[in-house]
């Protein structure tokens, strides 16, 4: 991919992110819709249309020329030690949290009790453990993969099985926007193989409507958490009234 198809993909993420269309960027740059598509199709912009693109976005152009430029080099995963720094501080991995799912410095602030310079600190914190980039205005630039995941067995995955399971349990499930499901049976090594794959496909599709609704304003916007699990397993009462082979 050439730097001019990097530099695209990262303006095409940007409006992306900010919920703008292509018809809303040619209302701003007095241009048609059609106009805006073929600049993006032909790849041909002048220097003059990309600063102001970028300004329009909130960033330098130099600023989207380093996103485009790293966009190759995200992080896929973090450290054990990464990690364990993040759970070592609850408003640590509260920040971190809520970067990864694009919230603003400022909708951070009017939703959790943290005080600017708080919020500052955990967000330095997080450039130095390379999660992201802290730009001038207390903006973030993210450097994690699409596809970025906690280690398993980490110590975040370790962090929600004792801390965080038990409260997303604690439920009826009863609500129109909730569903628990449990099914137990007996299966292959095929059928099992086969059901992973299948769990696995449920994940992207989770991780693009994800993408897809980092479009809308934060309020319209609801945290959901999606719990998959699935082991060879029988309940302990049953165990126990096993013969002795």
């Amino acid at each position: 991919m050439s730097e001019l198809d990097r530099l695209v993909v990262t303006l095409k993420q940007r409006l992306k992110a900010q919920g703008i269309t292509y018809r809303e960027l040619g209302a701003r740059l007095g241009l048609s819709e059609a106009s805006v598509k073929r600049m993006f199709a032909t790849r041909r912009f002048s220097l003059d249309r990309l600063l102001e693109i970028g300004h329009l976005l909130g960033f330098s152009l130099a600023e989207l020329a380093q996103e485009a430029a790293l966009s190759g080099a995200r992080l896929h995963t973090l450290s054990e030690g990464q990690e364990r720094e993040l759970v070592s501080d609850e408003k640590l991995l509260l920040v971190a949290v809520c970067v990864l799912n694009h919230w603003t410095f400022d909708e951070i602030l009017a939703v959790y009790r943290l005080g600017e310079a708080e919020c500052i600190q955990r967000l330095a914190r997080l450039d130095r453990l390379r999660l992201l980039d802290l730009l001038p205005g207390n903006r973030v630039r993210l450097n994690v993969a699409r596809d970025f995941d906690w280690r398993p067995n980490g110590p975040i995955h370790r962090f929600f099985l004792r801390q965080g399971l038990g409260e997303f349990l604690a439920s009826d499930f009863a609500g129109s926007d909730e569903v628990l499901g449990f099914a137990h049976g007996m299966l292959t090594e095929s059928a099992l193989a086969k059901l992973q794959a299948e769990i696995r496909t449920l994940r992207r599709r989770f991780a693009e409507l994800h993408e897809e609704s980092l479009a809308a304003p934060l309020a319209k916007r609801h945290g959901t958490g999606m719990l998959l699990a699935l082991r060879e397993w029988e309940l302990g009462a049953f165990t126990r009234l096993r013969r002795e082979i």
